[in-house]
């Protein structure tokens, strides 16, 4: 499961990692709180930085809002518009199926929160990589077109949980490798059991965890005190 994330530093950072060479996401979309370079939660339904490729192959950072609607999708009401897909059925799922082959993107984070189960509540998990990198998440976009305009839209790809964050949740993000980039927002590669071979278990010693405070269960809380490390 993924259910916030967080995004900070400087845009450079992600330039370098990704290799992106265009940016389309220079206003802060009305649906974040703060810019969507400098948020440490991010939640459903607001509209992050994604990265696709472009004909070409050259890659862009564009907005899109994180609830997969699919575009043939006639009244959105209607519809769940889920934030996750299982990477073990997206490739039979109609809601996934199309993006799982066609229109896959990267979705960049410094770090990602979950939720431990507890006596009296869940203590939230902040969760990073023990290096330098910003995660690269795998995950699905789709187009649709309703009366207002076109709408972009993505769900981020989860897998079983690895040994690290086994004793928190089942579930966790697909976390590419950088080798694997090019290949995962590559469209001619349809292939499912390619798409699943390069979304391969993150190696745990190249993440690190700690609890933080509760205040990030609030989609209207901001700021860095959200990663910080307390007491349990």
């Amino acid at each position: 499961m993924c259910g916030r994330y967080a995004l900070y530093g400087p845009r450079s950072r992600l330039y370098d990692q990704f290799d992106i060479v265009d940016d389309d996401v220079d206003e802060k979309p009305r649906d974040m709180p703060v810019d969507p370079f400098s948020s440490y939660n991010i939640a459903p339904s607001q509209s992050p930085p994604v990265i696709r490729t472009r004909p070409g192959a050259a890659r862009e950072l564009i907005r899109a809002r994180w609830g997969l609607l699919p575009s043939w999708v006639q009244d959105p009401g209607k519809l769940a518009q889920p934030i996750n897909a299982k990477i073990e059925t997206a490739a039979e799922k109609p809601m996934f199926r199309h993006a799982f082959r066609k229109s896959r993107v990267i979705v960049p984070a410094s770090g990602f929160y979950e939720w431990r189960p507890g006596p009296d509540f869940k203590q939230p998990f902040f969760v990073r990589p023990a290096g330098e990198q910003l995660f690269g998440f795998a995950a699905l976009l789709e187009h649709w077109a309703g009366t207002d305009g076109p709408l972009l839209t993505f769900a981020i790809l989860t897998t079983a949980a690895n040994e690290l964050m086994r004793p928190i949740h089942d579930r966790m993000p697909v976390i590419l490798q950088p080798d694997d980039y090019a290949a995962w927002l590559d469209p001619g590669i349809t292939d499912a059991q390619i798409v699943h071979e390069l979304a391969g278990q993150f190696p745990p010693e190249q993440m690190a965890l700690h609890p933080v405070n509760r205040a990030v269960g609030n989609p209207r809380s901001q700021g860095p005190g959200l990663i910080e490390p307390v007491e349990i």
